[in-house]
């Protein structure tokens, strides 16, 4: 299996995380709420888009919004294959860091 990228892990796991919600708009907020960094649209966007030809997500159009001229939102939610990807980066993270807590970090 491709391993995920550092950006596809974050934002699969934001899309994990705010549920049904998931659109860009929101995913973007929600990366820079927890990262403390900028991301860009095409930060978001790319990866997104990545992962759906990938088969890790899919998207799916809602209703438009009620807003004059309202366009439809593109949602995404994991796929299957996408949870499998994420247990897969979290067990190389665990071993990668397994015995190394003798490392000080401020």
């Amino acid at each position: 299996m491709k391993y995920l990228t550092r950006k596809e892990e974050l934002v699969l796991l934001a899309i994990c995380r705010l549920t049904e919600g998931a659109y860009l708009v929101n995913i973007r907020e929600y990366l820079n709420k927890q990262t403390e960094k900028k991301w860009s649209v095409g930060n978001v966007y790319v990866p997104l888009d990545r992962m759906c030809k990938l088969g890790l997500l899919e998207s799916y159009t809602g209703h438009p919004t009620t807003r004059r001229g309202g366009k439809a939102i593109k949602y995404y939610k994991p796929t299957k294959k996408g949870i499998e990807a994420l247990a897969e980066i979290k067990k190389v993270h665990e071993a990668m860091w397994a015995g190394l807590d003798h490392l000080a970090f401020e």
